[in-house]
């Protein structure tokens, strides 16, 4: 099955997310959007459109890198400047994928754990999104056209849900941008991937720069 241009935002126009819904990108989509994406694929009985990786940069794309870090084993770090997500390795090492993030005045940064995870996870936007987008749908169902993607790690601090969330995105063009409402957005393999290694109890940093004494 081939999407066109036309069908995809169709369909995101049947979800009340023409210009999509604050997950996504504010901007419209790139002209050759289509080359973002490969062949459809299935998933816990969702078939999705994998990502065309000959299509993202480098940069962006999953790989293990030396990273100098006093963080535990395991920690995920999130660098909102330079568009990186990182998991903790042995020996200054670490797993290391792009990332979007949130727009100014959306961004959050500290610590937290990951105290639920959700395959394909439903989605329902918070009051004061809604009170700024009231043309979105109230709840939407997971799958390959939400804006929640594949996978959602939530963020918790001292018990409480913080409101953010590390998750995928069908909107692979998206990655290495300042986009969302706060919440970090991975291609659909990579939050794939990232969840397999994130237990509930994960812990979480979000730097507002790397190594700024008041990213903590």
């Amino acid at each position: 099955m081939i999407i066109t241009r036309r069908a995809f935002t169709g369909g995101l126009a049947a979800a009340g997310l023409v210009t999509a819904s604050e997950s996504f990108a504010q901007e419209a989509p790139p002209a050759d959007w289509n080359s973002y994406y490969g062949p459809e694929t299935e998933d816990h009985g969702k078939v999705y459109r994998s990502t065309n990786f000959a299509r993202i940069d480098g940069k962006w794309r999953r790989q293990l890198v030396k990273y100098t870090s006093t963080e535990p084993q395991g920690t995920v770090v999130v660098d909102t400047r330079d568009h990186h997500l990182y998991v903790i390795f042995e020996n200054q090492t670490a797993l290391r994928y792009g990332v979007g993030v949130g727009r100014e005045g959306f961004q959050w940064f500290g610590r937290a754990t990951i105290d639920r995870r959700a395959l394909w996870p439903n989605w329902t936007p918070p009051p004061e999104m809604l009170k700024r987008r009231p043309d979105l749908p109230r709840y939407m169902v997971g799958g390959p056209d939400n804006p929640m993607g594949a996978r959602a790690l939530y963020l918790y601090r001292d018990g409480r849900d913080t409101g953010y969330r590390l998750h995928g995105t069908n909107e692979p063009w998206s990655i290495g941008s300042d986009g969302s409402s706060g919440c970090i957005r991975m291609l659909t393999e990579d939050v794939m991937d990232l969840y397999q290694r994130c237990p509930i109890g994960t812990k979480v940093l979000v730097l507002k720069h790397l190594g700024s004494p008041d990213a903590t």
